[in-house]
Parts: C-alpha cells; sequence; structure tokens
C-alpha cells in the first residue's frame, strides 16, 4: 500500500495519502485541539475553527481537519500564529459557554477542559464580556438530558443521528449567536422521533447531551 512520509512537531511519521492531517496527528497520539472532527465524515465541519497548524511553506495557519497528508509535509502545530488562533476561538467560545464544572456530568471527561490544558489557558474568559442565554434545559427523553447552554455547536449528535441512525431528530436552526442544535419545531426531545439509541450522549464532547443517573449503558449492552 502506497504511503506518505510527513513530519509533525518533529515526529517522523507515515500515512496513507488522502488521509486528513488531524486525524493522522491524533492517531499518531499527537493532539491538536479539536471539538467538530468525526472519524467516519467524509467532509469535515471546519466549524469550530481550533485546530489549526503551521505548515512549512505556508504563510497562514490552516485547519488540520480539512488539509490532506502530503509527501514531505513538515507541520508545527505549536506555532505562535497557529496558537494565537486558537486561543481567541476558544476564549470566543468560552464567552458564551456555561461554566459549572464541578457539577456537570461531563466533569473530568470535558473536550473543553482538555482543549484549557493544552493551551495552558483558563476555563474563564478575562478579556470577553460573558454572553449567556439561559435557555432552558431539555429534560423530556428518559435516557439523557439536553443542556442547550453548555453545547457547543460540534455538530457531533446531528450527524450520528442522520448517518448512522437514520433518524434526523436534531438539526441546527437559527443562526449567530442565536444559533441552537435542536428538533424540529423545537419539540422535547421525548416527545420527538428520538429512537433512545443514546449515541447522541456518546459523541457529545461536553455535557450538553447526559446521561440520566443510573442510565448510562453498561459496555454488555454494546
Amino acid at each position: 500500500m502506497k504511503t506518505v512520509s510527513l513530519t509533525i512537531d518533529g515526529k517522523k511519521i507515515t500515512a496513507r495519502p488522502g488521509e486528513k492531517l488531524l486525524r493522522v496527528a491524533l492517531e499518531n497520539s499527537i493532539y491538536i485541539p479539536n471539538l467538530c472532527a468525526i472519524r467516519d465524515k467524509p467532509e469535515p465541519s471546519a466549524s469550530c475553527r481550533l485546530c489549526f497548524v503551521e505548515i512549512e511553506g505556508g504563510e497562514e495557519p490552516v485547519t488540520a481537519c480539512t488539509i490532506d497528508v502530503t509527501e514531505g509535509m513538515v507541520v508545527n502545530t505549536r506555532g505562535e500564529k497557529a496558537l494565537a488562533l486558537v486561543r481567541a476561538g476558544f476564549e470566543l467560545l468560552m464567552a458564551s459557554h456555561a461554566l459549572d464544572c464541578a457539577h456537570c456530568p461531563a466533569n473530568g471527561n470535558c473536550e473543553l477542559q482538555k482543549i484549557a490544558r493544552h493551551l495552558k489557558a483558563s476555563l474563564k474568559t478575562k478579556r470577553l464580556r460573558l454572553l449567556l442565554r439561559e435557555l432552558p434545559i431539555d429534560d423530556s427523553n428518559p435516557l439523557f438530558t439536553y443542556d442547550p447552554n453548555k453545547c457547543v455547536l460540534c455538530g457531533r449528535c446531528v450527524w450520528v443521528c442522520r448517518q448512522n441512525i437514520k433518524s434526523g431528530v436534531f438539526g441546527f436552526a437559527h443562526r449567530g449567536f442565536e444559533r441552537v442544535m435542536t428538533t424540529f419545531a423545537d419539540e422535547p426531545i421525548g416527545a420527538d422521533r428520538c429512537l433512545d439509541c443514546s449515541q447522541c450522549v456518546e459523541v457529545c464532547p461536553t455535557g450538553a447531551l447526559s446521561f440520566k443517573e443510573g442510565k448510562r449503558p453498561s459496555t454488555e449492552d454494546g
């Protein structure tokens, strides 16, 4: 099988032609911040804007989820320009995020916490004014709860519901700051066509979708 050779942060790596740089890095234990990346999705969403890296010979940082690896590519995930963009994007995200780690079911297993550690940044924004929407929590599903105030609009739940389950319960509504992940006509999740498969909860990178106490499926249940 044909492969290409590249270097990421000084580490020599081989990969299949056409693979996305983000996936290659992650599979070789090189962490690049990301929220919207989905392994099986043919085309990346590139919506979170947190996976910026610098490629030797390029003038500006690029999103690692949209770039195919090529022979001889030299990548720096810690370049000043790239990190400046990532930190700015992360701070903007956290300025509208309901931060309550101590009471969040995702505490200790949250992608936002992982990104903050990687960037050596605070989860609490210091330069920007908080803009919290205080949206109602949907507790109608028997298995899980949806808290839109913790949603980062990554689209993982939307994709898995439409592509894997063929249900299409979830989607996006509105634009800009008012954009939310919701159901058709904004019906409660428990009243919609949800199959209670819980795959949406499994792919959520934050505590926006979380299992109710005692409702998390066991490993034996698959």
